[in-house]
């Protein structure tokens, strides 16, 4: 019975680990902000995942789905502020590469 908990962590473990790493990837190399936002959403998507099997594994999943749903309200907020700028961005250079920010000035 263990094996069974321990594979189907495993396979979760590796899964939080990829989208961890695309959603930094996709911070650190891409120069548009649209693709910034959504790297940022997959890393916000795998702490949830965190998140929530750390609260299955400790047998807390009540605190983990009060951790939860305080993350996504919050991501939600983020998200909607870093559109909003995207937008303001794009009107101001009608560009949305990373590297026109710097004309931005004033």
């Amino acid at each position: 019975m263990m094996s069974d908990f321990s594979g189907f962590f495993g396979f979760f473990n590796i899964f939080i680990i990829l989208l961890f790493a695309i959603g930094f990837y996709c911070l650190i190399v891409t120069k548009n902000l649209i693709r910034v936002l959504i790297g940022l959403e997959v890393l916000t998507k795998a702490v949830t995942l965190l998140i929530i099997l750390a609260g299955y594994v400790t047998g807390k999943t009540a605190t983990a789905q009060t951790l939860v749903i305080t993350l996504i309200v919050v991501e939600v907020v983020v998200m909607a502020v870093g559109a909003g700028l995207i937008i303001s961005v794009f009107n101001k250079n009608n560009s949305l590469d990373v590297r026109n920010l710097r004309n931005l000035k004033g």
